[in-house]
């Protein structure tokens, strides 16, 4: 027997790939940061961002996921974390608009990574997914819980890879069309603004009550 509801597959890809090609923190951050930076700190981004959800998905496969979103608190303190997160990253963009070789370049491949990584990982939004969409693509009937939510994981990391790369390779086009002056400054800045946005949208989105 087929370990997950062959049925559920198509709707569960297409869950997900709204659910990516929605406005939040990762799509905020790899934005900009590909736009100031370019393709390769994007991708080295990603590769944060990926293990930021592989951790969410391991939370999920063995049932921590579920206890997290539970408690009040827990949840309140990786909401709150993730807003404060983001509102320091679109005040970092700011003030690196100006510069012509941003610092994040300087610091090898730790610093997009370990920034993608810490954009998702204190990302609410992960944490409910897995908590209650996850769940309803699971069959009683079939494989094991931790087997199905194991697969379904892997092909909702698979998708995001996909969409991140696709939103890195669009930001680092739009920053190589511009030469290092002013309209660079500019995009810098309005990429800032949105992960600031973003970040206020996350606190209302994620609000529980």
């Amino acid at each position: 027997m087929f370990p997950v509801e062959p049925a559920a597959l198509l709707p569960f890809l297409i869950g997900v790939l709204l659910v990516e090609a929605t406005p939040g923190p990762n799509m905020g951050y790899l934005a900009a940061l590909s736009v100031s930076e370019g393709r390769r700190a994007g991708m080295k981004a990603v590769l944060g961002v990926t293990l930021g959800l592989s951790v969410y998905m391991i939370a999920a496969v063995i049932g921590v996921a579920q206890i997290v979103a539970r408690l009040p608190l827990v949840y309140a303190i990786l909401r709150w974390a993730g807003v404060a997160y983001l509102l320091y990253l679109a005040w970092q963009a700011w003030q690196e608009a100006d510069e012509t070789s941003p610092s994040a370049s300087e610091d090898g491949f730790s610093a997009p990574f370990w920034r993608g990584f810490l954009a998702n990982v204190l990302n609410p939004k992960a944490a409910v997914f897995y908590v209650s969409l996850l769940p309803t693509f699971i069959s009683a009937e079939r494989g094991q819980y931790w087997v199905q939510a194991l697969i379904f994981g892997l092909l909702h990391i698979i998708i995001s890879v996909l969409v991140h790369t696709t939103i890195v390779v669009g930001g680092a086009h739009a920053g190589g069309l511009l030469d290092d002056g002013v309209g660079k400054t500019r995009l810098r800045r309005i990429m800032a603004l949105m992960i600031a946005a973003v970040a206020l949208w996350l606190a209302w989105e994620t609000r529980q009550g």
